[in-house]
């Protein structure tokens, strides 16, 4: 099978719509001004409202269906579009397919999905598959979006601690301290 690659991925809305929609909810007229990172930064740590105006769209090419189902579970701020295994629409007789046959999965997600999907897809107890095809979407949304990016975590990281019933370890060394301090750095 060919390796998982992204066809694309855009942005919808700007960081200028997310602080006019942030004036709004504070009685604010518009402005003018391009947020700085710092301000941006803060608004995605305190995950205000505004920043779902903030929309990313991608699309997975050769993506094992079983790492499409894992993604397919989030449901908040995305949409998902897969491409069908019905036998109707492909000739080929599904009941036969693998596990891991490539899909495309298409996606648009606001900025706190994109956030609260990596908290659960960028932890270690996620496969490695389903961890590396998460990493090409936040690699790429860090070429343009550094702050979204760097607010893109796993859970451990995020909460300070790992949630989870059997930790990895991570969470006992330096790296996690110095991850969690990075993370919070506005």
């Amino acid at each position: 099978m060919e390796k998982t690659a992204l066809k694309f991925l855009k942005i919808i809305g700007t960081w200028r719509n997310v602080a006019d929609a942030a004036r709004t909810t504070i009685r604010m007229p518009e402005g003018t001004k391009e947020p700085s990172p710092k301000w941006k930064k803060t608004m995605l740590l305190a995950e205000h409202s505004p920043i779902r105006k903030l929309v990313f769209s991608w699309k997975w090419i050769n993506l094992p269906y079983w790492v499409s189902v894992h993604f397919v579970r989030h449901k908040f701020g995305i949409e998902h579009f897969v491409s069908t295994q019905r036998t109707d629409r492909t000739g080929t007789d599904r009941t036969g397919a693998r596990q891991d046959a490539p899909v495309e999965h298409e996606c648009f997600a606001n900025a706190q999905a994109v956030m609260f999907i990596s908290r659960r897809r960028l932890c270690s107890q996620a496969s490695p598959e389903t961890r590396a095809a998460w990493k090409l979407v936040v690699d790429e949304i860090g070429k343009t979006e550094p702050e979204v990016a760097s607010a893109c975590v796993p859970e451990c990281v995020y909460r300070g601690f790992c949630p989870e019933f059997k930790s990895c370890g991570f969470v006992n060394t330096p790296a996690f301290a110095e991850a969690v301090k990075k993370y919070r750095a506005v």
